[in-house]
């Protein structure tokens, strides 16, 4: 599946830089290229993924995809660890489900985004003038 997923990517004129997971989900880091929104880009590789592995046999004429999907920006900085992440899933979920692991990740981008609201407004209001 992974190899077959780096190919649409390919396909699509982006660069499948790691694809990996294990049997419940999926992670792909590739290039977006202006041409294709991320939407666009997701639709297809769930489109044509889950056409190819039906194909495979009849036990997996039942696959599906989930509905929906989460995507991330990924800074220069961060890119190493991100690639090591997708490449060694199980060693990650030891100690907690992906699911779990992918709550307290939107949880703690809750958190920030809340903590930044707060000091806008608190900097919104220590102006020394009112925008009328």
């Amino acid at each position: 599946m992974h190899a077959y997923v780096a190919t649409v990517c390919r396909d699509m004129d982006a660069e499948a830089l790691r694809v990996g997971g294990t049997a419940d989900y999926l992670h792909i880091v590739a290039t977006l290229p202006r041409t294709i929104s991320q939407a666009q880009m997701i639709e297809a590789v769930k489109t044509t993924s889950s056409k190819w592995i039906k194909r495979l046999g009849p036990k997996y004429r039942r696959f599906y995809w989930q509905r929906g999907y989460a995507a991330f920006s990924v800074g220069f900085n961060q890119l190493h660890a991100v690639l090591d992440y997708v490449s060694h899933p199980e060693e990650h979920h030891r100690s907690r489900t992906f699911q779990e692991e992918y709550r307290n990740f939107l949880q703690s981008a809750a958190d920030c985004l809340l903590l930044l609201r707060r000091k806008l407004q608190f900097r919104a209001r220590s102006l020394p003038f009112t925008a009328h």
